[in-house]
């Protein structure tokens, strides 16, 4: 399963970057992420992960590892999940005249035939909806810092 969403942000795409890597401050901004902390001893590059306490309706529900898996200051980020949820999380920051566009990309899949893809249909309305309000809360977030 595939979402995406963007936001237009009016700041410069370092700026949205160094938000975006402070790692224990993305529940701030990030509808679902309950808790996030360091796994590694480095906190940027590849291979770094990160351990992700995901709340599902608001409750704190499981802890997701995801690991870093491509990584190029400003413009592109992107995190393989590691656990029971497979895929790819893409974060991508290009100039505009005002600013940056930030656009999040989640590519996903359950490893249960048929039931796991049913889920993830059931689910995509509301991982949109996480995605669009996370955007604009970290739209808030970065032009507040």
């Amino acid at each position: 399963m595939r979402v995406d969403a963007s936001v237009a942000v009016p700041v410069a795409p370092d700026r949205v970057w160094s938000v975006l890597v402070r790692w224990e401050v993305q529940p701030s901004w990030m509808r679902d992420a309950d808790r996030v902390d360091v796994l590694t001893s480095r906190r940027e590059g590849v291979g770094v992960r990160i351990a992700v306490r995901t709340r599902v309706l608001n409750v704190p529900a499981f802890t997701e590892v995801l690991e870093v898996t491509a990584w190029d200051p400003p413009r592109r980020l992107e995190i393989a999940h590691r656990s029971f949820l497979r895929g790819t999380g893409v974060w991508e920051l290009a100039p505009t005249a005002g600013g940056t566009r930030f656009t999040w990309t989640e590519h996903v899949s359950l490893p249960v035939p048929l039931l796991g893809e049913l889920a993830l249909l059931a689910y995509r309305p509301v991982l949109r909806f996480l995605m669009r309000r996370g955007l604009d809360d970290v739209r808030r977030f970065v032009i507040a810092s």
